[in-house]
């Protein structure tokens, strides 16, 4: 008897349900109706022989077995796209789709471009700039075949590729005022940053108020240079019309943050652990 194989455009329609939380927005998503949509799902619960959803109110969320089943699915469309994209880059001389955040971008990138690109000249390299949580999915959903990242993760196979002292920073002609609560430039409630700062504060009982926020670190620059307030960031942050702030202006002492270079165990891009080696060596060179 053959055994039972997922059908993948079935498989892809149910992550992306998933990833989206409701049937129309999937629908959106893949150029198909709500009840095409639905059909799918029929047809993949028929599948299994095990429901995939239940009923929330007016929405549907997924079972334990639809969890059980999104983790493998996930798996299975990544190996899927990481083969295909694989086999077409062979034909194509390779390429590497490589991400970063913001911060390190121009302290990092070039030296780790200028390596990649004299060991293998033929590939030709995506890079994207984005958050590290982003770029994390990013990685995971296999949109990514390496990625530098604050962010940790036992998944995945990585190495620590630079230090970097966590620093208060403020507009060259800002002051901060006696007997005032600091004003805070703050990133978003999933900012590495954000959480140090605020933790610093805290335990030092330094009153502060938040007088800016944004999900962009060029949005938090902007408001810097701007003279809103102080931030913390990574010392490469540092440029022209900021300056640094310290002990002697009466902040505490903040983490360093530590950017890793990830790469899936079971990335099936020829290239992602070839170059994940080359440059995991001229690291610790």
């Amino acid at each position: 008897m053959p055994t039972p194989h997922f059908d993948l455009e079935l498989l892809r329609t149910f992550v992306t349900i998933a990833n989206a939380d409701t049937f129309a927005l999937a629908g959106r998503q893949l150029g198909r109706s709500q009840s095409g949509i639905s059909h799918h799902m029929q047809r993949l619960e028929a599948q299994v022989g095990l429901p995939l959803f239940v009923k929330d109110g007016r929405a549907k969320r997924l079972t334990v077995h639809g969890e059980q089943l999104l983790r493998y699915a996930r798996d299975i469309l990544s190996l899927n796209d990481d083969a295909m994209r694989s086999l077409k880059a062979t034909g194509e001389g390779g390429v590497l789709r490589l991400g970063s955040p913001h911060d390190v971008a121009d302290a990092l990138l070039p030296q780790m471009l200028n390596r990649i690109a004299r060991s293998m000249p033929q590939l030709r390299i995506e890079v994207v700039v984005a958050r590290s949580p982003q770029l994390m999915v990013q990685l995971h959903q296999g949109e990514l075949d390496l990625a530098l990242s604050t962010r940790e993760d036992a998944a995945l196979e990585g190495f620590a590729m630079r230090k970097s002292p966590t620093v208060w920073l403020c507009a060259a002609h800002f002051n901060i005022a006696a007997g005032r609560a600091l004003p805070l430039i703050l990133g978003d409630e999933s900012s590495l940053f954000r959480r140090s700062a605020i933790d610093a504060l805290e335990r030092a009982q330094i009153p502060w108020t938040q007088v800016c926020s944004s999900g962009s670190p060029l949005g938090i620059k902007a408001a810097l240079r701007a003279g809103l307030g102080i931030t913390a960031r990574s010392m490469e942050m540092v440029g022209p019309g900021v300056r640094l702030l310290g002990a002697e202006d009466g902040l505490p002492q903040l983490p360093e943050v530590t950017y890793h270079l990830w790469v899936r165990p079971h990335s099936l891009n020829p290239f992602a652990k070839e170059i994940f080696k080359l440059l995991r060596e001229g690291n610790h060179a």
